[in-house]
């Protein structure tokens, strides 16, 4: 049955990914914090990759590994516990690389959260190879934890939208700021210099190009605020001559930063576009990409390992 588009979302299971590194920690806080304001278990999740390191390395060291991610699922669980005691919390340990890992337990109507940087690379450079890879390839919501972990929360939640095709990962965005009861602020960038050169583009041509994103930013505000009457949502649109840069300088007053990732041609190569490239790696606050495809109405979670225990035995696989 085909999903209503116009429908409220549902916020999905929190899945995190953990490596032992201290970005891994921050994320898997943060995302304690996110399942408790949607009111879902968290998942951590530690991909081990045994499936293919059994090609090349014996029995005692896989035993090995496995131990070590037991570990540090284990302790991962704790501190989460320390600061959410009555959170739902299971662990996984999975047998697959990190992105198939989490992209799999996620199912699909989880919501995968990773941290800024994996172990290696630099810090202020770089987002760490797994991140980078869900939030290209993922099918769900991913959730690029940046920022700094003691920021003041601002009581808002940014969107960076461009016309009407963008509604149906808008709703999630409000359904992201319905939970925390912030505001939704929706933010649209116009850069003149995307019709400059164009065939038969003139001035006035221009002119009716601004009115007419404007007049769209508007219309999807208004038809948020007819899915969520109670949700308090503001719309601007920008003018400059670098989105990712004028995003990038609103992340600053906002906790969440939300855009959609569309497809690429022919559904070849990751769809990463380079706003959203650049938006995950230099953003002040977490940010989150949602795949257009993404289905508000579909209520078929697909979720893999729910668990009703507070702190679940670790599983392989």
């Amino acid at each position: 049955m085909a999903s209503d588009p116009t429908a409220r979302p549902e916020l999905g299971n929190i899945v995190v990914g953990v490596d032992g590194s201290p970005s891994a920690r921050t994320a898997a806080l943060w995302a304690a914090a996110e399942a408790d304001q949607r009111g879902r278990p968290l998942r951590l999740v530690h991909a081990v990759d045994t499936d293919r390191r059994a090609l090349f390395a014996n029995a005692d060291t896989i035993q090995t590994v496995r131990e070590a991610g037991r570990d540090l699922l284990t302790e991962t669980a704790n501190a989460v516990h320390e600061c959410f005691p009555d959170l739902t919390v299971t662990r996984e340990l999975s047998r697959q690389e990190p992105i198939a890992g989490l992209r799999a337990s996620a199912g699909r109507r989880g919501t995968i959260v990773v941290g800024h940087r994996g172990l290696g690379g630099f810090s202020t450079l770089m987002l760490g190879s797994v991140g980078l890879g869900v939030a290209a390839r993922a099918d769900v919501p991913v959730i690029v934890v940046r920022g700094e972990s003691e920021r003041p929360e601002a009581g808002s939640v940014t969107a960076a939208v461009s016309d009407a095709t963008d509604l149906g990962w808008l709703l999630f965005a409000a359904a992201e700021a319905d939970a925390r009861k912030a505001v939704l602020r929706l933010v649209s960038v116009w850069n003149v210099l995307t019709h400059v050169g164009r065939v038969a583009t003139m001035l006035d041509d221009l002119d009716g190009i601004a009115r007419a994103r404007v007049q769209q930013v508007k219309d999807l505000a208004d038809q948020v605020r007819e899915v969520y009457p109670d949700l308090i949502v503001g719309h601007h649109v920008e003018t400059g001559t670098s989105t990712p840069g004028i995003l990038i300088e609103a992340s600053v007053h906002t906790d969440l930063v939300v855009m959609g990732r569309g497809r690429r041609p022919l559904g070849i190569g990751p769809s990463l576009g380079r706003v959203a490239h650049t938006l995950i790696h230099h953003a002040h606050c977490p940010v989150e990409i949602v795949p257009s495809s993404f289905a508000a109405g579909d209520d078929e979670s697909g979720e893999s390992g729910e668990s009703g225990t507070t702190t679940a035995g670790t599983t392989t696989g």
